[in-house]
Parts: structure tokens; sequence; C-alpha cells
């Protein structure tokens, strides 16, 4: 059964200004993302993505068309939708408990209900006992699971990644790849996810966006017919990716000049 929409995008056009010439970023981008989601933002460098996820999350205006969360119109940072950025954006003078605790203070909670919500999700990420560790004692993987358990506690509807794995090596990328499937499964939250990662997109997605450049705008939609968690190394799961790759008419690589020594 289809569920209720999360995010609509309607028509969607974005330009800056530079030197007094209009530059166009995003035009007529128009999607839906049902509650419960995971969807993938793909594209290379320059083509928009993350100016995109800034206009869904409310921290940039649109241009022209509209953007609704929940039914709403989004003009400004909302609290049921949470960014979470490859620079984990934690505070290094606040413990990792703190840190959890940041998004939940100026709520109507108490003290000790804030610290056991972040404790929960603290433990839902595998950091139990980490709580009074602070940022620079902790591995890039373990502040990532910092971000995600800060992101959790404050039970957004929607959180937007913007190459939130980027940074990691790949052992620790696909680490947290599967945490974040099996936290999504269990809490139900609709996660919109930028990456330029084709495996990362296959592996995470229910649907991904294909997007080009110039000015960027959705080339493609493809819908994932396949259950989670995913085997990277499957002939399904290299079928979407070859689809995918075939996508960006990457051409054949020049062959190699022979010289004779």
């Amino acid at each position: 059964m289809q569920q209720p929409l999360m995010i609509s995008i309607q028509n969607v056009d974005k330009s800056f200004q530079k030197n007094k010439q209009e530059n166009k970023v995003l035009e007529n981008i128009s999607l839906n993302v049902q509650k419960g989601e995971v969807i993938s933002i793909l594209g290379e460098s320059g083509c928009g993505k993350s100016t995109l996820l800034n206009i869904i999350g409310g921290f940039e205006k649109t241009s022209n068309g509209q953007v609704f969360l929940d039914g709403e119109l989004v003009t400004k940072p909302n609290r049921k939708c949470i960014m979470l950025f490859q620079n984990y954006g934690l505070l290094p003078w606040r413990s990792v408990l703190k840190n959890i605790e940041f998004g939940l203070e100026g709520s109507k909670l108490t003290s000790s209900e804030r610290i056991e919500k972040a404790l929960h999700y603290l433990d839902l990420v595998g950091l139990k006992g980490k709580e009074g560790l602070f940022p620079h004692e902790l591995s890039g993987g373990m502040q990532q699971r910092v971000g995600i358990a800060r992101a959790l506690a404050v039970q957004p509807e929607l959180i937007l990644l913007d190459e939130p794995f980027a940074a990691l090596d790949t052992f620790n990328r696909y680490y947290l790849q599967n945490e974040l499937l099996r936290i999504q499964s269990r809490e139900k939250t609709t996660m919109i996810l930028v990456t330029h990662d084709i495996d990362e997109a296959v592996y995470l997605s229910d649907r991904i966006f294909v997007m080009h450049p110039n000015p960027g705008c959705i080339h493609k939609e493809i819908k994932i017919s396949l259950s989670k968690p995913r085997d990277r190394s499957n002939s399904d799961f290299q079928h979407y990716r070859n689809i995918i790759f075939n996508e960006f008419h990457f051409g054949r690589p020049e062959p190699l000049l022979e010289f004779n020594i």
C-alpha cells in the first residue's frame, strides 16, 4: 500500500547572482517522497544536489516553485527535518552525551528525560558506554554515529544526509551504511541522501533520482526492486549499478602510449 507523502517538490528553479549575471543552478525539479522511503539524489559535482537538499531543509529559498513537508509549505528550517553533514558537526567542548542532548534542549523534557532519551539513541547506534567521551577521543566513524544519534533523538520525520560518509574509509563507510539501514528499518524515518557514490545509492535506496548539470535537473528516476540488506556482489545489484553508470556516459579511457626504450 502506498504511504502518505512526506515531501512534495513542485517545479523548483534556483538561480544565484554572480557578477551581475544570473547563474541557474536548478531547473524544473519535481519529485515526491513517501513517508518511510529512503531516496538518493545522485549526480556529479556541481549538478545542484546539495542546493536541492538545502531547499528541502528550508536553508535556501527557491527562485520559482514550492516544496511541501508533510503538507506544509517549507519557508524556513523546521524541527520535523534534520540535516546530517559529512563533517559530523559535533561540538568539541561537549561530551558525547551532551552532544546528543543538544537538540533536545529547549524542549519540554526534564533533564533526566533528556538524558534517558540520549542514552537510548546512543545505545541504538552501538555506542553504549561512550557517553562521557569527547569528540576528539572518537574515530571518524564513531563521530558520525554520534551525529546520527543526535539527529534521531529529536525524532524528526525527515533526515537529510549530505554525503555523510564521504570522508570515511571504505570499511567504516560500509559499516555505517549497514547501521543506517538497521536504524531506518526500526525507526521508519524518511531519509533523503545526496551522494555521488553509485554503489552507496543502490545499496541504501528505495528510489534513485539521477541529476544532470548545467542547470541541474532530474534526468531519470530508478526504482530499486531489491530486498534489504543487499549483496553488493549480486548480479541484480550490478544490473542497477550498470544502469546508473551508463547514465553518465563515461567514455572508454584513452589507450596508453607505448615507448621503445
